[in-house]
């Protein structure tokens, strides 16, 4: 069975949606935004201990510091590749950000091939079903182009401004602004 819980964010953000199986956390997107597609928004909205502890996360989190615990998750489907690429996404510190390019050619490396596709890290960085816990927000195009966040490009921008980058230096695609919830 799959639950959900509504989590209230500070001015500036979207509104966000958690799931659970009843034990650990299964799905955190921002509501109404292209990453819902992934998770069970229709299902039994109930208090659970894992929601209190993701929330207090989150309260953390949106309090401008980085919390330093982690709510117990799970990522199903997790492939091998997505599980490097999560992994990848976890070391990038609070208040940092790296690219799709410079995560394949770490990945590439570390696996002993010459190189490996930036576009297949985006879609594995896409494809992350627990925002902000997982910072998928953190990755950015090689020319610093906020693009490619299923949360909304609106929230990416707010959540790097929130870690406290220096906006002036991102770009945001024409494209992605039909993106902004």
């Amino acid at each position: 069975m799959t639950f959900k819980y509504k989590y209230k964010t500070p001015p500036g953000f979207g509104n966000m949606w958690m799931n659970s199986d009843g034990e650990v956390l299964t799905g955190l997107w921002f509501e109404g935004s292209r990453d819902q597609s992934k998770h069970k928004p229709d299902c039994e909205e109930r208090e659970l201990p894992v929601f209190r502890e993701t929330r207090r996360w989150l309260d953390i989190y949106f309090s401008g510091r980085q919390p330093d615990f982690t709510p117990p998750y799970r990522i199903d489907d997790l492939t091998p590749f997505r599980r490097a690429v999560t992994g990848a996404m976890l070391a990038i510190p609070f208040g940092e950000t790296t690219t799709y390019g410079d995560i394949a050619a770490a990945l590439a490396k570390k696996r002993g091939i010459a190189k490996m596709s930036a576009r297949a890290v985006g879609g594995a960085v896409g494809w992350n079903p627990i925002c902000i816990i997982i910072p998928c927000h953190r990755v950015i195009g090689s020319n610093n182009s906020l693009t490619g966040y299923g949360g909304g490009i609106k929230n990416k921008v707010a959540l790097l401004a929130h870690e406290g980058l220096d906006m002036e230096r991102f770009t945001v695609p024409a494209k992605g602004i039909t993106a902004i919830i």
